[in-house]
């Protein structure tokens, strides 16, 4: 079985991109994946500090947090999710100060070209990010794929990168509202009521995305 864990990166309960995570693991349980949450606004995680000393020690030399656990998690995990909305083009805080530990994973080494990035175990995981965006333009979230493209080859070259995004969302549970419902929203919003059946029709689509994607990766 897939071991599946989910950083669940809204502060809102019932914010749309945990409503994509919910679909998608819904999707994941009908192969019985291993799941687990991890709320990035509750775990206790301390900013990286540069040191540079994870380079010698092969691990995070800060203490008093919960990295050291979730480390392991991280390494034991097939899949690992990244659920958030767009803040400014980019990662809500708590999940970047999360994604900057991941510097611990790898030996870092400077030459002539730039930076030589060799992870210390053989990497073969899936990241998926789920993400959901006031805007409709694709360019809005590319600050988040071009990082995780990043992390991807940085940590090896048989990792994979999936991404789902909702657009044009920005109230709790928008994402999920029937038509009737999204088209009152709308009013309220002052956006054109010919935009409804149309984004209707996408945010159901998104919604399967995201329960496909988790039956297939955890076939």
């Amino acid at each position: 079985m897939k071991k599946v864990l989910a950083f669940k990166g809204s502060p809102r309960n019932n914010g749309n991109s945990t409503i994509l995570l919910d679909r998608f693991l819904k999707g994941s349980q009908t192969n019985n994946a291993i799941v687990e949450q991890i709320d990035a606004y509750k775990i206790n995680i301390n900013y990286c500090r540069g040191c540079l000393r994870c380079n010698v020690l092969r691990r995070c030399m800060i203490e008093n947090d919960d990295w050291q656990e979730l480390s392991k998690k991280i390494l034991d995990a097939d899949i690992i999710i990244f659920a958030t909305p767009v803040y400014f083009h980019h990662l809500p805080a708590p999940l970047k100060i999360i994604l900057d530990r991941f510097r611990s994973f790898m030996h870092i080494m400077m030459n002539e070209n730039g930076l030589v990035h060799t992870p210390w175990v053989k990497w073969n995981k899936d990241f998926v990010l789920l993400l959901s965006m006031g805007t409709v333009e694709d360019e809005d979230a590319q600050p988040i794929i071009d990082l995780f493209d990043f992390v991807r080859k940085s940590l090896g070259e048989h990792n994979r990168v999936y991404t789902i995004k909702a657009k044009r969302v920005a109230m709790e549970k928008q994402v999920a509202l029937p038509e009737e419902k999204l088209a009152i929203l709308y009013k309220k919003l002052r956006l054109p009521q010919k935009l409804v059946h149309t984004d209707y029709l996408e945010n159901q689509e998104v919604l399967k995305n995201a329960f496909d994607l988790g039956k297939k990766l955890t076939i």
